[in-house]
């Protein structure tokens, strides 16, 4: 570990906080109608989608409505993905002529991008036309993202308002959220990504002869477009098979910080919003102080981990850390924080292979998605992930000192406290459940490259990583087999809408709460042990959840680690 290493991860926290309440402000704004500086070119496209759509913006909707508009929205994306990959070889813009995906691919897929997942068992420079690329992965970006964000604010309307049948309108919020705040500034951020040298193009792939006289042909295509927001939406599927570890994908040193800074900026914001719209930025600031207590836990092992290297290297004089599946022109530190934002946040993009991380250090990118989607998370669901969890530490104080449980004005009782735990048990279900079916079938394990923990480290990773909707691989597994697309987007769907449905539930519950006012006996929810309370309360769950499964896999590879023995 360096100075300059860790001067590197404060510059990052720096600037993440500092962005936090101008774009919180702006958000809150956006999401209550209020007039912002772009409303004067963005207002009239605006009213234009709403009459062509038929939603009247004034008209809000009851929880139950909101969440099946949801649900029918995303069932229409995932038959027109599903469609345009099946059909993509006689359909335009395929300069490479692309065959048509296969349809075990082609669901797995489509259930990735409309879940926010975007994972990939595919390279998508060797298997998708342009037309796919833009039409197809990055429109949902953009919907899976504002759908994300949405919910969000519906939660946040359901923590304020007070004695209301309604949380919003949800044509009008993912209206607003793309308008006003997705699409602006990817337009400004692909702009900056071209000129650090990221292609942004039509034109076929390039053929070119290399100093030794052989023919290479070069992929090329829209990627400015779609990496732009497969970092902001925290999405993280790449135009190319590496991510963001290719040199077209993520061209410089200050393209891949600018590309951290984007996984979390909105993520992060979002708990502004909260403070802003529940009356009290400081509950905000709680909840961000409890996810950036989490994150820089994680990053300080995970960069520790990686600067340390084994002890194998170590008997042989190698001092410079662990370089494995890293690209030199980033480096360990900013592999090792690459990875821990990309994990906390839900965003799946990678700028190194995690399956050739240390033990420890690839044991931190794991737990980031195992805890729920809740250190900034996706975008929105980060959020709404997180305050499940506070639900349930206010539940678990009121038990503590024999008080009803009051959070911001409203009492937490059975209904809510059913509503956040139906929402955070059903993730370790599939994180759990699944991999160990595929850990005793012989066809899936076939699929494992690594012996040993290491192999069962590659499944229990992929499965984590479907369900907490991250899409972030391991490395390692074949994922590309009718039985892995198929329990993959099983764990994907469920762990997108079965959290979404609860959430939802508990928003439009908050709603019809009348609002009380803090008395002498309610648990301060804005000062340090608060923060603790909630921390512990996540950690505790995490813990009896995943460690049996976490020492099946990197904590025992670690100690055998330790004695010379590689998987």
């Amino acid at each position: 570990m360096t100075v300059i290493g860790w001067i590197q991860i404060l510059l990052f926290c720096a600037i993440i906080v500092a962005l936090v309440k101008p774009l919180g402000g702006y958000m809150t704004r956006v999401f209550n109608g209020e007039r912002t500086f772009l409303s004067p070119i963005l207002r009239p496209v605006e009213a234009g989608l709403y009459r062509i759509g038929g939603v009247d913006e004034k008209r809000e909707q009851h929880w139950l409505t909101y969440t099946v508009a949801m649900l029918l929205f995303h069932f229409g994306g995932l038959v027109i993905l599903y469609a345009l990959m099946r059909f993509q070889a006689v359909l335009p813009f395929n300069a490479m002529e692309q065959s048509a995906v296969a349809p075990d691919l082609s669901f797995n897929t489509a259930v990735s991008f409309i879940t926010n997942t975007n994972w990939q068992n595919y390279g998508g420079e060797s298997t998708l036309s342009y037309l796919t690329q833009m039409l197809g992965l990055t429109h949902q970006n953009f919907l899976s993202g504002a759908t994300g964000i949405a919910i969000a604010v519906a939660l946040i309307r359901g923590f304020a308002r007070s004695s209301a049948r309604t949380v919003g309108n949800f044509w009008v919020d993912v209206t607003r959220t793309t308008l006003y705040v997705l699409l602006p500034i990817c337009v400004i951020y692909s702009l900056f990504l071209v000129s650090q040298g990221m292609p942004q193009t039509l034109g076929a792939y390039v053929d070119a002869t290399t100093l030794e006289g052989a023919k290479q042909t070069i992929a090329v295509g829209p990627v400015a477009s779609q990496v732009a927001i497969k970092m902001l939406g925290t999405n993280g599927g790449g135009f190319f098979n590496v991510n963001a570890a290719h040199p077209f994908e993520n061209p410089t040193a200050l393209s891949n910080f600018v590309q951290m800074l984007s996984i979390f900026v909105i993520g992060a914001a979002l708990t502004n919003v909260f403070g802003r719209m529940v009356g009290n930025q400081r509950q905000g600031w709680a909840i961000l102080a409890v996810m950036g207590v989490l994150f820089v836990a994680g990053v300080m092992v995970t960069y520790w981990a990686e600067a340390s290297g084994t002890s194998i290297m170590h008997t042989l004089g190698l001092t410079g850390g662990n370089m494995e599946g890293k690209e030199v022109r980033f480096g360990i530190v900013a592999s090792a924080l690459f990875a821990v934002v990309t994990t906390a946040a839900s965003c799946g993009a990678v700028n190194a292979m995690h399956d050739s991380f240390t033990a420890l250090g690839g044991m931190i990118p794991l737990i980031n998605m195992q805890l729920g989607e809740l250190i900034i998370g996706g975008v929105g669901a980060g959020l709404y992930g997180m305050l499940l969890f506070v639900v349930l530490a206010i539940f678990v104080a009121g038990l503590m000192v024999g008080r009803t449980p009051e959070y911001v004005g409203k009492k937490i009782e059975a209904r809510e406290v059913k509503m956040a735990m139906l929402a955070i048990l059903i993730l370790p279900l599939m994180y759990l459940g699944w991999t160990s079916v595929a850990v005793v079938l012989p066809s899936a394990v076939a699929s494992i490259a690594n012996a040993g923990p290491h192999g069962f480290t590659e499944v229990l990773y992929a499965y984590t990583s479907a369900t907490g909707n991250n899409g972030s691989a391991f490395g390692g597994l074949t994922g590309n087999t009718l039985f892995y697309n198929l329990t993959l987007a099983c764990s994907m769907l469920v762990g997108r809408f079965f959290m979404i449905v609860p959430a939802m539930a508990l928003a439009g519950a908050l709603a019809q709460k009348k609002s009380i006012p803090p008395s002498a006996g309610s648990l301060p929810t804005t000062g340090g042990l608060f923060v603790g309370l909630v921390v512990g309360v996540i950690l505790i769950v995490g813990g009896l959840t995943f460690f049996p499964a976490l020492a099946l896999g990197p904590v025992v590879e670690h100690l055998a680690m330790t004695a010379n023995t590689l998987f």
